[in-house]
C-alpha cells in the first residue's frame, strides 16, 4: 500500500476508535463498541489493568490516569493519532512515553492519551530498533546508527559493539530510551569530552505537534532539529535518531580516589577535564564524582571487602568523603601503556594517601555498571519506590559555596536518608550549541549535581521534598544561578523564569510546531 494511502487508512481507523472514546466519556458504552476491527483494538487500550503502569513513572510520586494508552506499530499510526487530536474542537493531549525514567510525571497525562513508544521497536529493519551503518572510512563521521526513538541505549550499545563500535556519549543508566534522553540532554561522565548526548546527533525524524513528519539535521530543517534536542517533548515526537559512533574500547581501567577536602577534589576534577581542551594524549575518557556521607546505607560495593572498615572509618571521621571517579580505556594498547597513562593522569592529584582503588573491567561492564545495582535494589524492594530526586547544574564559580551551604549545612546536618549524590564538572564551550533548547549556566565549566534519593515511605518523601525546596531557596538567596535539570511540577511562570532569555524562542517554537499544545502535557509548561 503506498505511504500516503497507508497514512490515510491509519488516520481513518484511529479517528473511528478515538471518536468512540469521546462519545463514551459523555455516554458510557461497552468495550465492544470500539471493536469495529481487530486492528483498532490492538492500537488503543482502555483496559484498567494496564493503567497503573501508565499512571506513574520511576519517581512514583506523581500519579495521573490517562483516558487511553496508544500502542503504535508504525510511524503512520502516530501521525494518525496526532492528526485526529488536532482535528477536534478541543484536542486531547498526547504524552509520549518510553521507559518513563522521569521522576515528576513528565510522561503522563490525566485527560489524554499515553503514547507507548516502546511498542515501535519491533518495526525497525533488524527487529531491535537499531541499524548500524557500514563504515566507509572516507570522512570524519564514518559510522552511525539509526535508532528508534523508543529504543533503549543498552540495545544501541549491543548492536554497535557487534561492529566494534560505540556511541560517543552515554549516560550512567543504559535502560532509558533514546527519545527520552535526547528530549532532555543526556549527561554523564563522558560529557566533558564529547558533550551531552544531544550534541552527538546527526539527524532526527520528528513528528511535530501539527502532525508533520520532518527529517531534520543541522543543515536540513534545522529549526525543528535544534528545537527537539533537549526540547522536553514539547515540539515533536522523536521517532528516529542518527547517532555517530566511534571505535569501541576493549577494556577499562576504572579508578576511584577518595578526598576529605572539597577544594582539592573539585580542583583535581577540573584539572582532569582540562586535558580534553588541550587535546592531551593522556586525556581521561570518563570523569565523575560522588559523595560518601555518614548516613546509612553506605555504598561500598566498589571497594574490596578488606577495605570496607577503612573506608567507613574515613567517612565517620570527616562526615563527607568526596570520590573522584575516572576511567581510561584500552583500545589496541597494552596494559603497561594504559598504566603509564593513568600514572600521568594521577600525577599531582591531592587525594587522601593510600585511598585509591581500581578495577580492570570490560567496556560493556563499565558502561552498564548501574545495572547490577538496579538488580540488587529490585531484590530488596527498593527500585519501585518513590524517588524524590533533585538534579541541578551549578556554575563553577559557586560550587564551593554550594558545597558549604548545601552538602554540609543542609544535607549532612539534617541526616534524613542516604542515596547517591553525584557532583562532577563538564565543559560547556565547544560542547553545547545554544540553538538547542536547554538552558545552561553561563560559564565555560559547570557542575552536574544530582541528589538521587530513595524513599521507603511517603513520610520520607515529604521530608526530602521540603529539603529540595530548601536547597533551591538557599541557592536563590545566595545568588547561585543554578539551572534545574530533569524538572517537572512547575507553574507556567516558573517555566518562564527557568528559560529566561530563551523563553520567547521556546514559546515561538511551540506555536510553530505544536500550536494546539497537545504534546507532553506532563511538564505543565503550557497548561
Amino acid at each position: 500500500m503506498p505511504q500516503r494511502n497507508l497514512v490515510l487508512f491509519s488516520t481513518t481507523m484511529v479517528v473511528l476508535l478515538l471518536s468512540s472514546i469521546v462519545l463514551t466519556q459523555a455516554q458510557p458504552r461497552s468495550w465492544s463498541a470500539f471493536q469495529a476491527s481487530k486492528e483498532l483494538a490492538t492500537k488503543l487500550s482502555r483496559n484498567p489493568q494496564t493503567f497503573p503502569h501508565a499512571s506513574t513513572d520511576y519517581g512514583h510520586i506523581v500519579h495521573k490516569t490517562p483516558v487511553a494508552i496508544f500502542n503504535p506499530s508504525s510511524v503512520s499510526d502516530i501521525l494518525a493519532l496526532i492528526h485526529f487530536s488536532n482535528s477536534l474542537p478541543n484536542p486531547f493531549p498526547i504524552a509520549p512515553r518510553g521507559k518513563a525514567h522521569s521522576v515528576h510525571g513528565q510522561a503522563m497525562t490525566k485527560d489524554g492519551v499515553v503514547l507507548n513508544m516502546t511498542n515501535l521497536n519491533s518495526s525497525f529493519q533488524n527487529g531491535l530498533g537499531v541499524l548500524v551503518s557500514a563504515c566507509d572510512g572516507k570522512g570524519p563521521l564514518i559510522c552511525y546508527a539509526d535508532v528508534g526513538g523508543g529504543q533503549m541505549w543498552i540495545d544501541v550499545l549491543h548492536a554497535s559493539l557487534e561492529r566494534g563500535l560505540t556511541p560517543l556519549s552515554l549516560t550512567d543508566y543504559m535502560y532509558a530510551t533514546v527519545g527520552g534522553t535526547l528530549s532532555n540532554a543526556g549527561m554523564g561522565g563522558m560529557s566533558f569530552r564529547f558533550g551531552p548526548q544531544i550534541s552527538n546527533v546527526l539527524e532526527l525524524d520528528v513528528i511535530t505537534g501539527k502532525g508533520d513528519l520532518v527529517t531534520c539535521s543541522k543543515e536540513q530543517n534545522s529549526e525543528a532539529f535544534y528545537a527537539a534536542l533537549g526540547g522536553l517533548g514539547q515540539f515533536g515526537v522523536i521517532t528516529r535518531a542518527r547517532i555517530p559512533l566511534g571505535p569501541a574500547p576493549t577494556r577499562v581501567k576504572w579508578l576511584r580516589l577518595l578526598y576529605n577536602n572539597f577544594t582539592a577534589f573539585s580542583r583535581d576534577q577540573e584539572h582532569l577535564i582540562s586535558f580534553s581542551e588541550r587535546n592531551d594524549i593522556a586525556t581521561a575518557d570518563y570523569v565523575e564524582g560522588m559523595l560518601l556521607l555518614n548516613q546509612p546505607p553506605l555504598d561500598l560495593l566498589f571497594y574490596p571487602a578488606s577495605d570496607h572498615q577503612r573506608v567507613t572509618s574515613l567517612v565517620t571521621q570527616y562526615g563527607i568523603i568526596y570520590i573522584l571517579e575516572l576511567a581510561k580505556y584500552y583500545y589496541n594498547n597494552s596494559q603497561a601503556h594504559v598504566n603509564e597513562e593513568v600514572a600521568y593522569l594521577l600525577k599531582g592529584l591531592n587525594f587522601v594517601h593510600t585511598f585509591v582503588f581500581e578495577r580492570d573491567v570490560s567496556y560493556e561492564e563499565f558502561v552498564n555498571r548501574v545495572y547490577p545495582l538496579e538488580q540488587m535494589l529490585r531484590s530488596e524492594g527498593l527500585w519501585e519506590v518513590p524517588h524524590p530526586w533533585l538534579n541541578l547544574w551549578v556554575p563553577r564559580s559557586r560550587i564551593s559555596d554550594f558545597d558549604e551551604g548545601v552538602f554540609k549545612d543542609i544535607v549532612l546536618k539534617q541526616n534524613i536518608t542516604g542515596g547517591s549524590f553525584l557532583v562532577y564538572p563538564t565543559n560547556r564551550r565547544n560542547k553545547w550549541d545554544d540553538r538547542m533548547t536547554p538552558i545552561t549556566p553561563d560559564e565555560d565549566v559547570f557542575y552536574v549535581v544530582d541528589f538521587l534519593r530513595v524513599a521507603k515511605t511517603f513520610d520520607v518523601v515529604d521530608k526530602l521534598q521540603v529539603q529540595n525546596k530548601q536547597i533551591l531557596r538557599f541557592c536563590n538567596d545566595a545568588g547561585i544561578k543554578i539551572t534545574e535539570y530533569l524538572i517537572g511540577n512547575k507553574t507556567h511562570q516558573q517555566w518562564v523564569e527557568h528559560f529566561g532569555p530563551k523563553w520567547k524562542l521556546f514559546a515561538d517554537r511551540k506555536t510553530e510546531f505544536d500550536p494546539k499544545k497537545i504534546l507532553s502535557p506532563g511538564h505543565g509548561i503550557f497548561q
